[in-house]
Formats: C-alpha cells, structure tokens, sequence
C-alpha cells in the first residue's frame, strides 16, 4: 500500500471518528503534495519518494514552528501541542533515523576512516557522515563531530 492510499484510509477513518486533528494534517500533507506537484519544473510522478520528501520537510519545517512556539512559555503551549502531534503522526511515515549512540559510533568511524586529527577536517567528516547512507540528523552529527575532534 503507497503512502497516498495508507493516508486516504486513515482519512476515512478520521472522518468516522470524528477526529479533528488526525484530519487536519492528512489535509496539509495532500495540500502540500499538491503544492510540490504544481510547482515549476516538477515532471515527476506523484508516488511514495514525493510523499516523503514532502513529509520530512513538512515535519523539519513544524519542528522548528513548535521550538519557537515552546519558546513562548504558556502563550504557545497550545499550538506546542498541535505541533507536537502532527510531528509525531507523520513520524511514523518517515525512516527512522539513527539514535544518538549510534550515530556517535558512526561519526567516529568515519574520523578513524579518515584519519581526521582537527578541527579543520569537520567538513570532511560530516560530509562522509552524510554520505554514508544512513539516516542521521544533521544538526546531531554536526555537535558529535565538532565534539570528537575538539579533544
């Protein structure tokens, strides 16, 4: 079953359910898939890789929403929420990434690798993080990174 159609029967049963939230942000994926389709230059198919890019960059996008809103204290608690819910629902669509055990095993692999000895090789070294194939969060690779060779 693609994305498409796992999300159009979690609609209907949104639907059934009366469940409000669950329905919104089916809603906002279709919407932004929409908005990925029409935009200029765009003669791919609509199949699972456009639902995810457009799922992790929604996700990326409402995580950085929900840190500002968080920020606020009690004013933003509310939309925190909202936030944090729809984070957590799309989550579930999208590979998941390397914890930070791992990706510290990882980033040191990768100094040995290539013999990275300074701060200076950093960009090196995230790079062939990067690379390597595994799903990781930047910003964690990027600290572990600046970290191990700071010693």
């Amino acid at each position: 079953m693609t994305i498409q159609e796992q999300l159009a029967e979690e609609q209907k049963i949104a639907m059934k359910a009366g469940d409000r939230q669950t329905l919104n942000v089916i809603r906002q994926i279709q919407s932004e898939v929409s908005v990925a389709k029409a935009a200029p230059g765009f003669d791919g198919e609509i199949d699972d890789d456009l639902y995810l890019e457009t799922i992790a960059r929604y996700v990326k996008r409402m995580g950085k929403a929900r840190d500002e809103y968080e920020g606020l204290g009690e004013r933003g608690r509310e939309q925190a929420e909202k936030l944090t819910f729809e984070i957590d629902y799309l989550s579930a669509y999208l590979p998941q990434k390397l914890d930070e055990a791992a990706t510290r095993a990882l980033v040191d692999q990768m100094i040995a690798d290539l013999g990275a000895a300074d701060l200076k090789q950093s960009g090196q070294v995230i790079g062939a993080v990067m690379r390597s194939g595994e799903e990781v969060d930047g910003g964690l690779v990027s600290r572990l990174v600046q970290e191990a060779l700071a010693q």
